[in-house]
């Protein structure tokens, strides 16, 4: 048997950074973002892993999920992930919980593929060798000149797939929608994503409207909570246009019910929500089974890895706001390339370094 490698420190932090300007989707408006981050410490190496949310998910790792790592065999990651999960019982898994049992998680998965030498990709098992991106933003506080420009920019360099934001002014969508289609031309696609700020029937509305500009992804119509919503949408979703939901899912069966009920033509996990890598493996084994594609919503450090290694993958979301705050933080951010992202096979782990220093100016909390 071979010797454990035990953790020796685990380090967790809270950085918010303002948006560059405010912004809105269909039913939230925000202008900052925090990203939760761990750092761990075995072998010789330093695992690091994040996840979006509450400051409160720092104060959780520290306080919760600490005596569940420190000291364990850094390559037992099941284990551990486990070991969270039973932890966090009585508080609730969904939300902050499951934020930070997903950055705790993605460190693990860092430390190991750096103790083995390897990008994150190898370690999981390559499917492919890099994963396409759509790009993300269009936000519906923008005006119609800067939806343009942003969207404009992101095919002028060779991303041809672009989404915006829809639902907060209805009556006003479809004229956001034409300019988008303005903007990008016939070749590129077009998604719209309203973040559940429709009912049914208005969404099923609102898709028609939407086809006649050539969207081909429709997400979250309809709140991700209401799957007999999404299945109307569905049912009556125009020839060519995808339904996709899935980005709030904490656990593997919030994945299985959204599949079971046939709720979605693709669907969404996010590594920093649904726990981790660990998590997203298990909503891509869901897929395997219900023979549905699967896209990786935002956070592309972590998702351009773990897509390469998923069969059923279909994109990663390339999103404005967190690009910007990847690029921030961290050496080693992965840049598009012909519309895709590829893992740096050079570099272990995820590739990326903390850049302390830069990083210090948005701390929000830190604690080792």
């Amino acid at each position: 048997m071979r010797d454990a490698i035990p953790i020796e420190r685990l380090r967790v932090s809270a950085y918010t950074i303002p948006t560059d300007e405010p912004e809105s989707d269909g039913t939230l408006e925000w202008d900052r973002t925090t990203l939760v981050l761990v750092e761990v410490d075995a072998g010789g190496q330093r695992g690091l892993g994040f996840s979006y949310g509450d400051a409160a998910a720092a104060h959780l790792i520290d306080r919760t999920l600490r005596g569940e790592l420190v000291e364990r065999d850094a390559r037992a990651i099941t284990s551990m992930w486990t070991a969270m999960n039973a932890r966090v019982r009585n508080l609730g898994r969904p939300g902050v919980a499951s934020t930070a049992i997903s950055a705790v998680d993605v460190a693990l998965w860092d430390l190991k593929a750096r103790l083995c030498g390897l990008p994150l990709c190898e370690l999981l098992g390559s499917a492919r060798a890099r994963v396409p991106i759509y790009a993300s933003g269009g936000f519906t506080s923008y005006s119609i000149a800067r939806l343009q420009k942003q969207l404009g920019e992101w095919t002028a360099s060779g991303i041809s797939r672009v989404k915006m934001k829809v639902g907060r002014e209805p009556a006003k969508d479809p004229e956001r929608v034409r300019a988008a289609r303005e903007a990008i031309g016939a070749g590129a696609e077009l998604f719209v994503d309203a973040n559940g700020a429709y009912a049914p029937a208005q969404a099923r509305a609102e898709a028609e409207a939407f086809a006649r500009a050539g969207v081909t992804w429709f997400e979250e119509p309809v709140s991700s909570d209401d799957l007999e919503g999404l299945c109307a949408v569905r049912a009556r979703a125009p020839a060519g246009m995808e339904i996709a939901a899935g980005e709030y899912g904490y656990d593997p069966i919030y994945f299985r019910r959204m599949l079971q009920a046939g709720a979605v033509d693709v669907l969404q996990a996010d590594a920093t929500r649904c726990g981790g890598i660990t998590g997203f493996l298990f909503a891509a084994a869901l897929c395997e089974a219900f023979n549905r594609p699967l896209s990786a919503h935002t956070a592309p450090s972590i998702h351009a890895h773990a897509c390469c290694a998923v069969g059923r993958a279909r994109h990663v979301e390339y999103f404005h706001d967190h690009v910007r705050i990847e690029q921030l933080l961290f050496d080693g951010v992965l840049r598009p390339k012909d519309g895709a992202l590829a893992p740096d096979r050079a570099r272990p782990g995820l590739g990326l370094e903390l850049k302390r220093a830069d990083a210090r100016r948005f701390a929000a909390a830190g604690f080792e």
